[in-house]
């Protein structure tokens, strides 16, 4: 299986939304860089983690208490390691353009995830976080059109 790098550029107009694309992959994924060495800490402590979903607990709404206490909170030991470790590999992937369309795709689930945990996905303050609904319109259009960018690297 090789790999090798693509670019198109058929036309004026898709060679600026292609780059356009590839700005908003590097953008994202300078956002995930921040976020994922934020949460260094977790990967020595897990009860960071478990400080956060105590205080999502306090306001949260039954199905989102279910989620809390029957998914995350017996998870947290492992899920302190994998979140800064999954956002880094995220934010190198969609920086450097290394299988972009995989990246984003499980980067909206990593998001989607972490906004039903917090229990804000149905929520106005949903609409108003620029991790939020903003975010996961990029993720979406990286996960549909990653595949196009210059300097894409992925499998043929």
């Amino acid at each position: 299986m090789a790999t090798a790098v693509r670019g198109r550029s058929p036309s004026v107009g898709s060679d600026a939304a292609t780059w356009g694309l590839r700005l908003m992959a590097v953008m994202v994924g300078v956002f995930f860089l921040s976020m994922g060495l934020n949460k260094l800490a977790w990967l020595t402590d897990s009860g960071i983690l478990m400080q956060k979903l105590q205080i999502f607990l306090k306001g949260a709404s039954p199905s989102t208490r279910w989620y809390i206490e029957t998914v995350a909170m017996p998870g947290v030991p492992l899920f302190a390691r994998i979140v800064p470790i999954a956002e880094i590999s995220t934010a190198v992937a969609l920086i450097v353009g290394f299988w972009t369309r995989l990246a984003a795709a499980l980067a909206l689930l990593m998001v989607l995830n972490f906004h039903v945990a917090t229990g804000e996905l149905f929520t106005k303050e949903f609409l108003l976080d620029g991790a939020g609904l903003p975010l996961l319109g990029a993720l979406l259009a990286l996960a549909i059109a990653g595949g196009m960018l210059p300097f894409s690297v992925s499998k043929q």
